[in-house]
């Protein structure tokens, strides 16, 4: 079915794929209801959002599995979750209805938004998208999505709060303080010790990582994470005399499929969504149809370039199937209870560990599903040891900056340009934008504007409208 053989892979190899990626980004399982209800954990709408996050991921991945055999996961993508936020929070201020209200309003959004991608994705117009991408803007999508990997394992997925207050992040305040004694005593404070423990746990990660793939293991990203997260158990218990894992003894391992019904299962605020009124409705639609359509076409086809997944044009085949498993699992998201549902850029941990096929996608589809049950075991992994992973994947996928002409100055600056956005944005699709904005131009202003394609036209100047009048 997934035509392994034909794929130079095997049943094991795409497994230990499906499990790496799982657990690169498992995080979102909790993560994505705590953005979505501002931290409300255990009420009704957190339980539906968690389930909800589970679910439509799971058909998204299932719909890539079967329909493009291509090995991407999905999962409500960082970013849009947190735009869907201020809007629901934006629909309270201005409606005056209660939180779930307008969060039962918002969810039409994403509806309309992922019923838009089904339609463009069967009808091929999502695919002359991506051809409108210029060959050399895409050669620098994957190493911009590796920069933004180092940032995401090095930054923002490993937070420490202490005394001091916090998120405290490894980069900018571990190794941007002045000195060890100054983070230690006004900067980070108590949270000091743990945050040593943290850097400690994704470079022993890192290393493990390095060292296993010199030697040819197979799966040495997964046994990366898991030598590192034994690490930081041992010296939370032994350093720090405090248990990793106490809050399995209280956990719950009954899904709350009766919140789910009660707040998010298709639940939709018709009413509430024509208050917000034509005029923000349409904008915010188009919004997140433009965030999302360029955040999964870049991790679609930088992902699939690390993996060697496209041809000598830049493209991907089954690419229509695999936008459309993204628009499948927005729809279900929306039906379900979560924010857009997108290409997640962590695929790539799979995909590094040797994942080629829709078995994988398949296989951390069901891990998302069994999290309905297990969730407690997930929560326990170190967010410091999937950073080892996302640091490793990061730096492999700066390889494909050789493929760029830094003689070609038409190539050189949207690169450039979109290695220093995407991690600073962390949104890949506004890195693109920028790399297509700059590449038209630079085509306009010397003299060479019949080179650029009346759709990369289209698309430069729908970024720029983006920018600077709906952003």
């Amino acid at each position: 079915m997934f035509k392994l053989e034909q794929n130079k892979t095997t049943v094991k190899t795409e497994i230990i794929a499906g499990l790496t990626t799982f657990m690169t980004m498992a995080y979102i399982i909790a993560l994505n209801p705590n953005l979505l209800t501002n931290w409300d954990v255990g009420s009704p709408l957190w339980n539906g959002v968690f389930l909800a996050t589970c679910i439509a991921s799971a058909i998204g991945m299932f719909v890539m599995a079967f329909c493009a055999n291509k090995p991407f996961a999905m999962a409500p993508g960082m970013g849009l979750n947190s735009f869907f936020a201020i809007v629901v929070g934006n629909i309270v201020g201005l409606t005056g209805m209660s939180y779930l209200e307008s969060f039962q309003s918002a969810l039409v959004i994403i509806l309309i938004e992922g019923i838009i991608f089904i339609i463009l994705s069967i009808f091929k117009i999502r695919e002359k998208i991506v051809d409108a991408i210029p060959l050399g803007v895409r050669f620098g999508i994957a190493p911009a999505i590796g920069l933004m990997l180092l940032n995401i394992g090095l930054g923002s997925n490993c937070q420490i709060f202490s005394d001091k207050g916090g998120p405290f992040f490894v980069m900018r305040d571990f190794f941007g303080a002045l000195t060890a004694k100054y983070a230690k005593e006004e900067l980070i404070g108590s949270g000091y010790g743990e945050m040593v423990l943290a850097v400690a746990t994704m470079f022993i990660g890192l290393f493990v990582i390095i060292f296993l793939n010199h030697k040819k293991v197979k799966g040495s990203v997964i046994l990366g994470m898991l030598v590192a997260s034994v690490v930081n158990w041992v010296a939370k218990i032994l350093v720090f005399k405090t248990n990793p894992f106490e809050g399995l003894k209280t956990a719950s391992w009954l899904p709350p499929f009766g919140d789910m019904a009660a707040t998010t299962l298709f639940k939709f605020n018709f009413e509430g969504f024509m208050q917000i009124g034509w005029t923000t409705a349409i904008t915010l639609v188009i919004t997140f149809c433009i965030i999302d359509m360029f955040d999964t076409i870049g991790t679609l086809v930088g992902t699939a370039s690390r993996a060697g997944m496209v041809d000598e044009k830049g493209n991907m085949p089954q690419m229509r199937e695999a936008l459309l498993a993204d628009a499948v699992g927005t729809v279900a998201g929306a039906c379900t209870g979560t924010s857009t549902v997108t290409t997640f850029v962590e695929s790539a941990s799979g995909v590094e560990a040797g994942g080629r096929t829709g078995l994988t996608a398949l296989t951390t589809g069901i891990m998302f599903l069994a999290c309905m049950f297990i969730s407690p075991i997930a929560a326990i992994i170190p967010s410091a040891a999937t950073s080892s992973a996302l640091i490793y994947v990061g730096i492999l996928m700066l390889s494909g900056l050789k493929n760029v002409n830094f003689e070609d100055i038409t190539q050189a600056a949207p690169v450039a340009l979109m290695l220093i956005a995407m991690p600073i944005s962390s949104s890949i699709g506004h890195a693109i934008g920028i790399g297509l904005i700059t590449y038209t131009i630079i085509k306009l202003i010397t003299g060479k504007a019949k080179e650029v394609s009346i759709l990369t036209y289209v698309l430069s100047l729908l970024f720029i409208i983006k920018f600077f009048v709906v952003m």
